[in-house]
Protein backbone atom coordinates (compact mmCIF):
# COMPACT_ATOMS: atom_id res chain seq x y z
CA UNK A 1 0.00 0.00 0.00
CA UNK A 2 1.14 3.54 -0.76
CA UNK A 3 2.46 5.71 2.05
CA UNK A 4 1.14 9.26 1.95
CA UNK A 5 3.20 11.85 3.83
CA UNK A 6 0.99 14.56 5.30
CA UNK A 7 2.40 18.11 5.21
CA UNK A 8 2.76 19.81 8.59
CA UNK A 9 0.06 22.38 7.82
CA UNK A 10 -2.52 19.60 7.25
CA UNK A 11 -1.73 17.41 10.26
CA UNK A 12 -4.45 19.05 12.32
CA UNK A 13 -6.88 17.20 10.04
CA UNK A 14 -5.16 13.84 10.66
CA UNK A 15 -4.93 14.19 14.44
CA UNK A 16 -1.21 14.81 14.10
CA UNK A 17 -0.40 11.78 11.94
CA UNK A 18 2.41 12.53 9.51
CA UNK A 19 1.83 9.43 7.34
CA UNK A 20 -1.18 7.45 6.18
CA UNK A 21 -0.97 4.11 4.38
CA UNK A 22 -3.62 3.59 1.68
CA UNK A 23 -4.49 1.05 -1.03
CA UNK A 24 -4.59 3.61 -3.85
CA UNK A 25 -3.79 3.13 -7.55
CA UNK A 26 -3.27 6.83 -8.27
CA UNK A 27 -2.99 10.16 -6.46
CA UNK A 28 -6.63 11.11 -7.03
CA UNK A 29 -7.79 7.87 -5.43
CA UNK A 30 -5.41 8.43 -2.51
CA UNK A 31 -6.88 11.89 -1.92
CA UNK A 32 -10.43 10.51 -2.04
CA UNK A 33 -9.49 7.85 0.52
CA UNK A 34 -7.87 10.52 2.70
CA UNK A 35 -11.05 12.58 2.45
CA UNK A 36 -13.15 9.65 3.68
CA UNK A 37 -11.02 9.35 6.81
CA UNK A 38 -10.12 13.02 7.25
CA UNK A 39 -12.95 15.25 5.97
CA UNK A 40 -11.74 18.57 4.61
CA UNK A 41 -8.30 17.41 3.49
CA UNK A 42 -9.31 17.32 -0.19
CA UNK A 43 -10.27 21.00 -0.12
CA UNK A 44 -6.86 21.82 1.35
CA UNK A 45 -5.01 19.84 -1.36
CA UNK A 46 -7.16 20.27 -4.46
CA UNK A 47 -8.87 22.86 -6.57
CA UNK A 48 -11.49 21.07 -8.66
CA UNK A 49 -9.74 18.11 -10.26
CA UNK A 50 -6.23 19.54 -9.89
CA UNK A 51 -3.72 19.80 -7.10
CA UNK A 52 -3.64 23.31 -5.62
CA UNK A 53 -0.86 25.45 -7.12
CA UNK A 54 0.66 25.80 -3.63
CA UNK A 55 1.79 22.16 -3.63
CA UNK A 56 4.38 20.19 -5.58
CA UNK A 57 3.83 16.45 -5.92
CA UNK A 58 6.66 13.98 -5.35
CA UNK A 59 6.21 10.25 -5.88
CA UNK A 60 9.06 7.95 -4.91
CA UNK A 61 11.42 10.93 -4.57
CA UNK A 62 10.67 12.23 -8.08
CA UNK A 63 8.72 15.37 -8.81
CA UNK A 64 5.82 14.93 -11.22
CA UNK A 65 3.34 17.20 -12.97
CA UNK A 66 0.84 14.42 -13.64
CA UNK A 67 -1.25 15.57 -10.71
CA UNK A 68 -4.18 13.46 -9.57
CA UNK A 69 -3.79 10.99 -12.44
CA UNK A 70 -0.23 10.04 -11.41
CA UNK A 71 -0.07 6.28 -10.88
CA UNK A 72 1.13 4.73 -7.64
CA UNK A 73 2.92 1.45 -7.10
CA UNK A 74 1.90 -0.64 -4.08
CA UNK A 75 4.98 0.60 -2.19
CA UNK A 76 5.00 4.21 -3.43
CA UNK A 77 5.81 7.15 -1.18
CA UNK A 78 3.78 10.28 -1.91
CA UNK A 79 4.73 13.75 -0.68
CA UNK A 80 2.67 16.93 -1.05
CA UNK A 81 5.37 19.55 -0.68
CA UNK A 82 4.47 23.20 -0.12
CA UNK A 83 5.84 25.45 -2.83
CA UNK A 84 8.26 27.97 -1.37
CA UNK A 85 8.34 31.42 -2.94
CA UNK A 86 10.96 34.02 -2.51
CA UNK A 87 12.05 37.30 -3.81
Amino acid sequence: MATIFIPAQLRSLTSGSNTVVLPAANVGEAIELLEQSYPGIRARLCQGNDLLPGFQLSIDHRFTRQGLSAELAPDSEVHFLPVIGGG
